[in-house]
């Protein structure tokens, strides 16, 4: 169900126009939220703007709007105070398989990214922009006439090998770590003296903090094609490890005092991102969609609602899996509204090529073979609980290398699959070996394996439905194998 919230932090009285212009070039103050200047009807002559923002391994009990207790994230709180808080959407449990399926709209066990694979690192594998599975939402868009730009992280292909590969995946323009490629120390750095790649190539960037690079690099983008429809997407190098004090907050020393600078931090750079759209006049033609690939990182302690939650990355529990997402796009989207619509990371490619309107928009799940399905109609109000009745999580820890190459570390690979109240765990056996009630037991203590209560068997039986309709094997990731590089693994991680 959706329901609306009380608009908590919207400000009375506008931003001067300087304060606004100001704000396009240094960071805003630690206490400044972004505040709406165009209150026009949205421009309905040419398709929106999609901005999608994904922090990295950061739960929901570190974001204001969802209970976080430790820390205020006025920006993030008041993306969703003018938009719609998502409660049940499902990202991967770590970095590979999040983003291939963000990106592919197909599940890892349709793509092969089961595990991770850190290509730059490892070598071997890659993300193959020639392999039909591995087809991006940005190519449909820029076929379209969209102008797509990528900034943040992306780890999935070799940039001294393959140096305009994101220009195969579909992005026009891209500012991106590199990835720590093994053999150039430089390039570990993905935060001060970051070590970047655009299309003019890789090179260390001193005295530069990374995260504020990619945020610049957007913003000049988002300049330079005010006038046509955009798609941005932000993948924050924040707040992966390395803790790291960060421009603002020097002096943080203990490891939970980097990782809260390190969240404000982000936290500000996506009140750069909102108010320099509020500035070109773009507001109410912009979906703006903010989301993390995964749980926080393991040994970070949070509290949520007075509960202490422990990082869950790399986990199936739902501190793991479960992510925050907020849309935004006002008089699109219902300002201060929440919905339990099932979400998961396969669905947005359907769902952007639905708000563009498309011309295969209609048909795209059978014309890119993509698992996911659209919540536009969600986020319009035309179909409050969306079109899914499960979701779907899985693949952590690393893959590993066999006489082939890179392979899925089981055949098979545990998963979780979800409903709006239960939640079942799949074994490498493909067996349902444990039952939760989320609605009574959200930290999933109480298994309720073996059960006679009815509710129990016909929820059993619809998730054993749907497992009995996926593949027996997981698929390999399909690349074209290439001459060896000295840095390639002949083992597995």
């Amino acid at each position: 169900m959706t329901t609306a919230r009380p608009n908590l932090w919207r400000c009375a009285i506008p931003w001067p126009h300087l304060a606004v212009v100001l704000a396009a070039l240094v960071m805003p103050c630690a206490d400044r939220v972004w505040s709406q200047t165009n209150d026009e009807a949205p421009d309905d002559s040419r398709p929106p703007n999609i901005v999608l923002i994904m922090i990295d391994d950061l739960g929901k009990e570190w974001l204001g709007c969802y209970g976080a207790d430790d820390i205020a994230t006025p920006h993030f709180d008041q993306l969703a105070a003018r938009g719609m808080r998502f409660d049940n959407a499902y990202a991967m449990p770590q970095c590979t398989p999040t983003r291939t399926t963000l990106l592919t709209g197909r599940y890892p066990f349709h793509t092969g990214w089961v595990n991770h694979w850190d290509v730059p690192r490892w070598g071997v594998a890659y993300f193959d922009p020639n392999e039909p599975v591995n087809y991006t939402f940005a190519r449909p868009l820029r076929e379209q006439g969209y102008r797509t730009c990528i900034a943040g992280k992306w780890q999935i292909n070799d940039f001294r090998i393959e140096p305009k590969v994101l220009d195969e995946h579909g992005f026009e323009d891209w500012c991106v770590w590199t990835g720590y490629e093994t053999g150039n120390p430089a390039s570990a750095e993905r935060y001060q003296d970051a070590y970047i790649h655009t299309p003019r190539g890789s090179e260390a960037r001193l005295g530069v903090f990374g995260p504020d690079a990619y945020c610049d690099y957007l913003i000049d983008f988002m300049n330079q094609h005010r006038s046509e429809p955009f798609c941005l997407y932000y993948p924050m190098a924040l707040t992966h490890t390395p803790l790291v004090a960060t421009p603002d907050e020097p002096h943080a020393e203990s490891r939970i005092e980097k990782h809260r600078a390190m969240v404000r931090y982000a936290d500000r750079l996506i009140g750069r991102i909102v108010a320099e759209i509020d500035r070109l006049g773009l507001r109410d033609q912009t979906y703006i969609l903010v989301t993390t690939d995964n749980g926080s990182t393991n040994g970070i302690v949070g509290s949520r609602n007075g509960r202490r939650i422990p990082g869950a990355k790399a986990q199936e529990n739902e501190a793991g899996t479960c992510m925050p997402l907020i849309v935004s796009a006002p008089s699109r989207v219902a300002e201060g509204s929440s919905t339990d619509a099932l979400v998961d990371f396969t669905d947005l490619f359907p769902t952007f090529l639905e708000l563009a309107e498309h011309p295969s928009a209609s048909v795209s799940r059978e014309r890119y073979q993509i698992d996911g399905h659209s919540f536009a109609p969600v986020l319009s109000g035309a179909d409050p609980r969306g079109p899914r009745d499960w979701i779907l999580s899985m693949g952590h820890g690393p893959a590993r290398l066999d006489e082939q190459g890179v392979r899925g570390r089981d055949d098979f690979a545990t998963r979780v699959m979800r409903d709006r109240r239960f939640k079942v765990w799949v074994d490498r056996d493909r067996r349902i070996v444990r039952l939760h009630d989320l609605s009574v037991d959200e930290q999933e203590q109480d298994n309720l394996l073996p059960s006679s209560d009815p509710e129990h068997i016909a929820a059993l039986a619809k998730f054993q439905t749907v497992l009995d309709s996926l593949p027996e094997r997981d698929a390999r990731p399909a690349y074209h194998p290439r001459a060896a590089n000295p840095w390639d693994r002949t083992d597995s991680p």
